[in-house]
């Protein structure tokens, strides 16, 4: 009897632990069955083309558009100063008057030259002309006999003295009136007019200063800027420098002139980058009718640079980096699919891709490590 009890609580002990291993047994298939089956719940961003036009912000300088260093051409005094520095002035508006006295003394004597000159020039055309009639009148007697064959040989060549007389009379006269034109234009010199629109930016004579006009060594009077057009400076880097050509737009604004913006073009470039720095030197004309801009003023230029190659922006959270490179998942389907791509500029939260995907293109953020191609996957609502 007891053995009896002892087989039924043994019998019942077993048939109570392949019970619970068979329902263990179905919730491991059951668990396996939901992970072969589970779609993981992805968060999505879209692929977007950046613009056609992009915008690059550099640092910048002013310069003058024209400059001019203003020389003494003619050695004097002044005596006369008609302008000071900040002084705007027009085309052909007299900056200095020189007093030159011996210059004066020089074109008075030469004058006078000229004047003697052209009496013996006058003198020298009456001995011709009267050699001339002699000859005429002598020339028939000669012939018929009533004239010797000497006097004839005198008459020709006293004709031909007087005509060699007449060409030298001429050539001392215009030998004078080219030194005295030369002269005069020195004697103009003393009369220093501005040669362009502008306005002075430096002046370094005086009333009374003694200046000299020697071509090597002449007195520096004035320096003067074109202030209506102003020209600035801008070093655009290599990787935008290749879409930088005359006429991109280009907007200049100065931190000390804050809400105001200057626009224009860019009017020339270098064509030819800085070794050193990989740099394109650009320049941009901007018009300053009120005058606002100055020469030597640090101001940011923005410039709208024409995109040369295609370019995609992906989120940085999207990309997959391991010994297969940069790679990104692209739901297609309900499915992940893994692409290669090129990423051309990091911009922190985004990057700048060339390959790989297209615009429209969906790509998972954070995708999990298991996440393979062929994946089945479904876009978490936002």
């Amino acid at each position: 009897m007891a053995a009896l009890g002892a087989f039924s609580l043994l019998t019942a002990g077993v048939a109570m632990g392949a019970s619970r291993h068979y329902a263990q047994h179905q919730r491991v298939m059951a668990t396996a069955e939901r992970e072969r089956d589970f779609v993981p719940s992805l968060r999505v961003a879209t692929v977007k083309a950046n613009p056609g036009i992009v915008s690059v912000v550099l640092p910048g300088t002013t310069a003058a558009f024209t400059d001019a260093n203003i020389y003494a051409r003619a050695t004097g005094y002044i005596a006369k100063r008609n302008v000071d520095i900040g002084d705007s002035v027009k085309q052909g508006e007299l900056l200095v008057e020189l007093a030159v006295p011996e210059l004066d003394d020089q074109i008075s004597q030469n004058e006078a030259t000229l004047t003697q000159l052209k009496a013996a020039l006058e003198q020298a055309q009456a001995n011709l002309r009267l050699a001339q009639v002699t000859w005429d009148r002598d020339r028939p007697l000669v012939k018929e006999g009533w004239v010797t064959q000497q006097q004839g040989t005198v008459d020709v060549q006293t004709l031909k003295a007087y005509e060699s007389a007449v060409n030298v009379a001429q050539s001392n006269l215009a030998a004078q009136e080219h030194l005295l034109r030369v002269l005069r234009q020195d004697r103009e010199y003393a009369m220093v007019v501005a040669p362009f629109d502008g306005v002075i930016t430096q002046r370094n004579v005086d009333v009374g200063s003694l200046v000299q006009g020697n071509v090597n060594s002449g007195t520096f009077m004035f320096e003067m800027m074109q202030k209506n057009v102003i020209r600035v400076w801008v070093y655009v880097p290599q990787d935008s420098a290749f879409g930088v050509a005359p006429d991109v737009d280009a907007v200049v604004r100065v931190p000390e002139l804050p809400g105001r913006e200057f626009p224009g073009k860019v009017t020339r470039i270098a064509d030819a980058q800085q070794s050193g720095t990989r740099t394109l030197l650009t320049e941009i004309d901007l018009p300053n009718p009120d005058g606002a801009l100055r020469s030597g003023v640090y101001c940011m230029i923005e410039l709208k640079i024409p995109r040369k190659t295609p370019s995609l922006v992906v989120p940085a959270e999207a990309m997959i980096f391991n010994r297969n490179g940069m790679q990104v998942a692209v739901v297609n389907n309900g499915k992940a699919e893994i692409r290669k791509v090129r990423v051309t500029r990091d911009l922190g939260t985004h990057v700048e891709v060339d390959t790989g995907v297209k615009p429209g293109d969906r790509v998972i953020l954070n995708p999990p490590v298991s996440l393979v191609e062929g994946s089945k996957v479904q876009v978490a609502a936002e």
